[in-house]
């Protein structure tokens, strides 16, 4: 604990805030810096063949990342 601290007791995370989903909601997302869209969930069917390819391809990255990186390039070239 240091000598800014308000906390009567002394832990290791005594100087950090508890955060909210109230203040998650008004987060910026970013990445490097560059405000990016937040992810939307949906329910996709896709063929197992596509699903199996994307998964093997991607390796230790996410496979659904790829998917979005493959689909913003479509998007891309289409413009």
């Amino acid at each position: 604990m240091n000598k800014n601290s308000t906390s009567l007791e002394s832990d290791d995370f005594d100087e950090y805030p508890e955060i909210s989903a109230t203040d998650l909601d008004g987060a910026i997302h970013r990445r490097n810096f560059v405000e990016v869209p937040q992810k939307q969930s949906i329910n996709l069917m896709l063929d197992a063949d596509i699903i199996a390819w994307f998964k093997k391809k991607s390796g230790d990255v996410d496979f659904q990342a790829l998917i979005n990186a493959a689909l913003r390039d479509v998007i891309s070239h289409s413009s």
